[in-house]
Order: C-alpha cells, then structure tokens, then sequence
C-alpha cells in the first residue's frame, strides 16, 4: 500500500461516453499528487444523467476500483463533477446605500448586498449548484473587494447554477454505493476553464467549450471572473447520429468515421476522393466520399456552436473575449474544430492543452474535466480557507463562491 501523507481525493466525472476517476494526495492544503487512474466506459449514462441505476454503479464502482488499485490505497473522499442537461443558471444582483456616516463601505455592507443578491428562490423541486459572485461596484466601479473603499451605493450580482434535485442526488447515490463520501461537486464547465485557462486569459475574456459525447459545457470569463456557464444536451453523438443517418451506416460505423475522417469544417474539394467504410475490404465493405462525411459533420458541428452563441445571448461580445476560444472535449479531437469555432464566434481558437504540470499520459482531453476537478477545487480551498474546516457537502457548496 502506498506511504500516506496526506488525504487521498478523488476526482470523478460520471460522463455520457466514459467514467473517468483520478486518484490524488493532497497534503498541507494544496500539495497534489496524482497517483492513480481509472476509467471505464459508461453504461447507463444518457446526456450526463443517471438512466440505469445499477448499470452507472457497475461502471462508476470499477473506474473507482482501478484508480484505487493503481493508487495503491483507499479514497477518503471524492469530488464529484456535474453536468447535465437539467442544469441551468440565472443572474441575480441587488444593491445597497453605504451606511456609515463617512461613506466607507464595511463588511455588513458588503454581508448584506450580498445576502440580497442571493436571496432569489428557486422553484420546487431545484437545489443551488454554485453561486457565482462577478465583481462588486461601488458607485458603478468594478472592484474585487470594496471594503474601507469611499462610495455610496453598492451593488453585488450572482450567477446562480442550479439543478433539479433528484438528478444530482442520483450522481450522489451512484459514488455513496461504494461507501465514500462525495465532500464536493464541481460544474463540468467550470474545471474545465480552471484548467484550460490561465489568469490572465481569464482577464483578457476567454470561451471555453468542453465537447463531450452527449453533453457541451461551455464558461465565458469576462474580467478575470465567470460571466456565464451552462450545458447544451447536444454533443459529439449527434454528429454520429447523422453520420448513420445520412450514410446509412450502423451507429459503431459512423463513429469510427467520426474519428477517421470528420471534420469541423469542409475541407475537401475533390467529389471522387473516396474512403473505405470499414476499412479492411472485407464482405460489406465499401468506399464513401470524403466530401460526404465532412459536410455532415462539419454542418452539425457550426449548428452545435450556434446553439451555444445564442445561449449566450448578449452576454457574448468578440471585443471582450481576448483570449479566444478554447475547445476541449473527446469530440475536440475532430479535425478542424479551431475552424468552426472561429467561424461561428469570429475570434482566435485552439485546442484546450493541459498545463506542464499534468503528465503525458493525462494529456488526453478525455482528463480535462477531473484534472479540472481537482484544480478547481485547490483553488477555492485556497481563496476561502473557511469552507474547507468546514465539514459536509451542503455547506460547502453554499458557501464556496459565497464571500
């Protein structure tokens, strides 16, 4: 068994393709070691949400048992990623008038605006995710942090992420089968963006779009702060869809088309360049367009894009997303991705890379989102020290993005 220093967290993301687990050691607060892997094709996962119980255990319970196998110990707690498409999200903000004598803003004025902004209900049956605080104004100056500063009105916005209730007890349920406490959930979108993003691209304004094969989660930073996160219940699998429809090929056919020949973007020119179906000339194989293939994909992946931007709404503006746009996800890996990202949001686009630190073999975009997990999670801990004393995942998630 491995030599323990520290807390052992693992880092789950129950996804619609694949169960992907990290095991890490966390000592003095944000000292990580990844020490074991574990992923397993997921079974009973329809657009990120439990539709066979038992079947999401079996595959969740192996991916858990293999990065534990390869860690050489038991997990003490997971943090468990979140996605969906019954997610959504609203914005919320309220003000205050300053009220000491002297117009210096404390930290009751600060306590109460953001109570205020807080306080919106959600509808029955919906539990809060995270509460997103984008920066205050004091007297419409943005600031981090207003305290001892001189104005008279304050104002405090909040992004507020919330899903329905028994869909992210059943992720809970799923992890608490194998008898280990879910201690966090973390949004997809937004461990994929601490990830994928750096301080200053976050400053700078940044998309970033994680491409999954059931799912898109998608943040845009404005400021250095989240402007706006979401989930699209669209992803990679659509485009396999129209594959097998247009080309009458079986789904297993057009997903390795997918992989061998799609493309963002049409490319081809030439109507006769052809390539094998299967590819091993064998009873039933047989030659299809180049040109076909990569006007399906490329026409479903622009209307996947689109449906973001509209989801955007205003929120979106070129001139304050700098840094561009970062794609990630397994369908990241189609050729000519950075294109149509380019085309649609008329802004520079790459392929999200993993930081130096992560190792090669979880470079693979199929890790950003757990390698997020945990980044995310180190940060927070670090930015507010008081919820990590605190024990229990219901305060936890009310407070993380809370002071």
């Amino acid at each position: 068994m491995t030599s323990r220093t520290g807390r052992i967290v693992g880092a789950v993301e129950i996804g619609t393709g694949k169960i992907a687990v990290l095991a890490g050691e966390i000592a003095r607060g944000r000292r990580l070691n990844i020490i074991g892997v574990g992923v397993a094709p997921a079974q009973g996962v329809m657009k990120g949400e439990v539709v066979d119980y038992r079947a999401v255990c079996e595959a969740a319970h192996h991916a858990i048992e293999m990065a534990e196998k390869s860690a050489g110990t038991r997990l003490d707690e997971v943090w468990l990623a979140q996605t969906g498409g019954h997610l959504d999200g609203f914005y919320n903000e309220a003000y205050v008038n300053v009220k000491s004598a002297d117009n210096t803003v404390t930290q009751l004025d600060i306590a109460t605006v953001c109570a205020l902004a807080k306080q919106k209900e959600l509808p029955p049956g919906r539990s809060r995710i995270h509460e997103i605080r984008r920066p205050f104004r004091l007297d419409g100056r943005a600031l981090p942090n207003p305290e001892h500063l001189t104005g008279s009105r304050l104002e405090a916005g909040y992004w507020i992420v919330h899903g329905q209730e028994n869909k992210v007890s059943d992720n809970i349920h799923v992890i608490g089968g194998y008898h280990v406490e879910v201690r966090e959930l973390v949004l997809s979108s937004l461990a994929s963006g601490a990830l994928l993003t750096t301080d200053e691209e976050r400053q700078h304004g940044a998309l970033v779009l994680d491409i999954g094969k059931g799912i898109t989660d998608y943040v845009l930073y404005r400021d250095g702060h989240v402007l706006v996160t979401g989930t699209l219940p669209v992803g990679g699998d659509h485009l396999t869809n129209d594959l097998a429809i247009g080309l009458r090929v079986t789904t297993a056919q057009a997903e390795s088309l997918k992989l061998r020949h799609g493309r963002g973007t049409v490319l081809t020119r030439d109507k006769t360049d052809k390539v094998w179906l299967n590819g091993d000339k064998s009873f039933g194989d047989r030659q299809l367009t180049r040109l076909a293939i990569e006007t399906i994909t490329a026409a479903r992946t622009l209307e996947l894009l689109e449906v973001v931007k509209s989801r955007l709404s205003s929120a979106f503006s070129p001139e304050h997303c700098g840094a561009g746009v970062i794609v990630t996800g397994g369908t990241a890996k189609m050729s000519g991705i950075e294109e149509a990202a380019q085309r649609v949001f008329s802004l520079s686009s790459r392929r999200g890379e993993a930081p130096e630190w992560v190792k090669d073999e979880l470079k693979d975009p199929m890790f950003s989102t757990v390698l997020g997990v945990f980044q995310f999670g180190l940060l927070t801990a670090s930015e507010h020290p008081q919820s990590a004393r605190r024990g229990g995942l219901l305060g936890s998630l009310t407070r993380i993005f809370s002071s």
